[in-house]
């Protein structure tokens, strides 16, 4: 699985991603300052699903139109350890349930809603 960090990820999960075995490229080191359309480009052009904690994107794909092939997770969490995030998402992966390509997925403290576009 190919990520693509937004600039606000955390670079401890980021790191802990990318020691677990994932492709994964953060915004804040390789393109810091950049568009959110630009990061969609990017992630459409390399097919990467978008690890942010960015509410913006939701309105790229349902009121611009964007359609990254594989995915937006959005984090809506206001208070978490730095790696917190990474291990929420492996965890994620490991239960094997929840598919990401094609749909908007929120990640709240509680609850996880997806919308497919």
């Amino acid at each position: 699985m190919k990520l693509l960090a937004n600039e606000n990820f955390p670079i401890a999960s980021k790191k802990h991603l990318a020691d677990n075995g994932f492709d994964i490229v953060h915004i804040g080191e390789t393109h810091g300052g950049i568009s959110d359309e630009a990061v969609m480009k990017m992630s459409i052009a390399e097919n990467r699903t978008i690890l942010t904690f960015d509410r913006d994107y939701g309105e790229l794909i349902f009121k611009y139109g964007y359609k990254p092939p594989q995915g937006v997770i959005y984090f809506r969490w206001t208070s978490y350890q730095p790696v917190a995030p990474a291990q929420f998402f492996m965890e994620l992966l490991k239960q094997n349930k929840i598919i990401f390509e094609n749909i908007f997925t929120v990640i709240d403290t509680d609850s996880i809603r997806q919308r497919k576009y």
